[in-house]
């Protein structure tokens, strides 16, 4: 009997494996093969074109200010000794772990405020605003890259830096000069994934600014639009775009990440 079951075991796991593989694949095979063909006449159409711009320009200035945000929050929270760190980093994890039209909803109703009102008298208008696409794409995506950089920064040994420090460097020169330079890799990964992340943001820029055809529509919106309209061409077709624009970038993270592990196991 013991024997049936080494043997039942593996063919148990290759079998569920190739469900998961069908239920994933089928996916990927249907965008694929009906997107690519809706793909040619539906990226002439200035509405694909805007939609494609303004998920490429969104997603890099977010991912910008997700990184001057994410980086010096990170430092803090992987080499400092404060009150209440266990509680900021539950809260983190918190937004993380929340759906995204839920974030969406809170940043609905703060900048519905006075506040988000005088933001709007002074030229910077958030709800209903290409403003608030970033802005939705940041919120999102920020305790995740927190997350990512986190990791990477407790994954380089402190006996550096502390040397570094001996030898007279500031905590500065030890950031810009030990640290960073040691986990490089893994922050370019960390860039290339939260951009992805954001181009195909959709819950909390849906309740935050809406979806206007031609002013707040991002290529996940168009599918939106299109499906809410009947014209599936259309809709596989920005799935399409979403689709090889993300395993252009998850093939670049991916890569990295090897080369990262090559190079440590050389070390080693």
């Amino acid at each position: 009997m013991r024997g049936k079951g080494r043997n039942l075991f593996p063919l148990l796991c290759a079998a569920l494996t190739a469900v998961v593989v069908l239920l994933i694949g089928g996916n990927i095979v249907v965008i694929v093969f009906r997107g690519i063909g809706a793909l040619p006449e539906h990226l002439m159409t200035e509405e694909t074109r805007f939609a494609l711009w303004m998920s490429v320009k969104s997603a890099c200035i977010s991912t910008l200010l997700c990184l001057l945000l994410a980086i010096p929050t990170a430092y803090t929270l992987s080499r400092g000794r404060f009150p209440l760190r266990s509680v900021l980093e539950t809260l983190l994890e918190l937004t993380v772990s929340l759906p995204y039209i839920v974030l969406g909803l809170s940043l609905l109703i703060l900048f519905s405020s006075p506040a988000g009102k005088w933001l709007k008298e002074a030229g910077f208008p958030v709800v209903f605003s290409a403003n608030g696409v970033i802005l939705a794409q940041l919120v999102v995506n920020l305790p995740f890259a927190i997350r990512l950089i986190s990791t990477a920064f407790q994954s380089v040994d402190r006996k550096l830096e502390y040397v570094a420090g001996l030898l007279g460097a500031s905590p500065m020169r030890q950031f810009f000069w030990v640290l960073l330079p040691m986990c490089r890799r893994s922050l370019l990964s960390a860039v290339i994934l939260v951009w992805s992340r954001a181009l195909g943001e959709f819950g909390a820029t849906l309740m935050l600014v809406g979806v206007t055809r031609m002013k707040t529509e991002t290529l996940p919106a168009s599918i939106y639009l299109a499906v809410s309209g009947n014209d599936l061409d259309s809709a596989l077709a920005s799935a399409f775009l979403l689709l090889l624009i993300s395993a252009v970038s998850l093939s670049l993270a991916n890569c990295m990440a090897r080369r990262g592990r090559k190079r440590g196991r050389y070390d080693g």
